[in-house]
């Protein structure tokens, strides 16, 4: 889906300090996560699967996507606040569903942390249910020297 009023495209370099940035207005960072080690582990694997939204000469709106041959997934979906309510969200969803229909992709996976609340029904309102599963982690390289786990 095409956006007027904003312009999506492939993540650059340059773009690491507003990204970072609007993460953490977002409140989508934590202590025991690097976010530059998350931004540089990305660009590994599928780096044309992260997007950056922009509007009036600035970046407003983040997603990671990625497809492992079974699901796709997303990842840091970001719309600043002060900006939300226009549709950049969806749009940035509706761009990584195209890469994923184009992929042959049969079904995304999200995972939206247990105090997000607010942004449950944003996904609902986008066809996204919430399955049955229990989300199991095993960190295998710490970011920092936090203990805790995400």
């Amino acid at each position: 889906m095409h956006h007027p009023d904003l312009a999506i495209r492939p993540y650059q370099a340059s773009d690491e300090a507003a990204v970072i940035q609007l993460w953490q207005a977002c409140g989508l960072t934590r202590p025991w996560n690097d976010p530059r080690k998350d931004i540089a582990r990305k660009l590994t694997v599928q780096p044309e699967w992260f997007l950056v939204g922009a509007a009036q000469g600035r970046i407003v709106a983040s997603v990671m996507a990625g497809y492992d041959g079974h699901r796709g997934w997303i990842n840091y979906l970001s719309v600043d606040p002060a900006c939300r309510k226009r549709g950049y969200g969806k749009a940035l969803v509706d761009a990584v569903e195209q890469r994923f229909i184009e992929a042959g992709c049969p079904k995304i996976n999200l995972l939206i942390r247990g105090d997000n609340v607010a942004v449950q029904d944003f996904y609902r309102l986008l066809g996204f249910t919430q399955d049955d599963v229990i989300s199991y982690g095993k960190r295998l390289i710490p970011d920092t020297g936090e203990q805790a786990w995400g």
